[in-house]
């Protein structure tokens, strides 16, 4: 999730911001299309003003389901789930034994999320936890191991999260990151916001961390994927 609204139009959030409109529409227009629950998701945050831009961009939602169906899962993390935009794509590609543990502090926000999860059928694969994530990732089993993490939360709690979380990955275990580019702030020495820094120096621990690989990629407000090599 992140604080700036790029709208394209009244229910998609242009977070692609290095693209013009016209390339940005193409995109969406050949990406795979949300089904009824989605749209009409999308439809509820929109109206919820400013902080709807919290929500993840519709082609990100279809990037984490096809990650996500491809790793096929048993138990997976995220950590910021607002709305649930993120965690239904998720949830809807896990496999039948799969499980989503859900890190959140707003009872509110996720309460809109748990209605949703509900009418797509999917609340039984979901785990919602009101708690710092770091204490719920605290908490979880020494020998629980993470195949698949998605982290949109906080911007100062990324490299804590991110510690955490990489140590009980497993094999075939990745973490999604979203933000990473926090609409081209993190290029701009002018900006030395706490949150812009903190993206910064998030995005200098992953590259340097020699546990892991990653790629940065410019999907959305920009998303990186971590693997975990020893």
């Amino acid at each position: 999730m992140q604080n700036n609204s790029n709208i394209s139009d009244g229910n998609t959030y242009h977070r692609s911001f290095f693209l013009d409109e016209k390339l940005f529409e193409y995109i969406l227009g050949h990406t795979s299309q949300p089904d009824e629950t989605q749209k009409s998701l999308i439809e509820t945050t929109s109206r919820l003003g400013r902080v709807s831009a919290m929500q993840v961009a519709q082609d990100q939602g279809v990037f984490l389901y096809m990650i996500v169906a491809a790793i096929r899962p048993e138990f997976a993390v995220e950590i910021g789930t607002f709305t649930g935009y993120s965690s239904l794509a998720i949830a809807k590609a896990l496999p039948p034994n799969g499980k989503l543990l859900c890190c959140d502090v707003s009872e509110e926000w996720t309460s809109v999320a748990s209605d949703y999860w509900k009418k797509a059928g999917v609340a039984e694969k979901i785990d919602l936890v009101i708690a710092p994530a770091k204490e719920t990732l605290a908490n979880l089993p020494d020998d629980k191991k993470i195949d698949f993490a998605f982290i949109d939360a906080d911007k100062g709690g990324y490299k804590e999260y991110y510690e955490q979380i990489v140590p009980r990955l497993s094999d075939h275990g990745l973490i999604a990151i979203d933000n990473v580019l926090w609409s081209g702030r993190v290029v701009d020495p002018k900006i030395s916001d706490e949150d812009t820094v903190s993206i910064r120096n998030f995005n200098d621990h992953v590259y340097q961390d020699d546990r892991v690989s990653s790629v940065m990629l410019s999907v959305g407000d920009g998303l990186t994927l971590v693997k975990r090599t020893n």
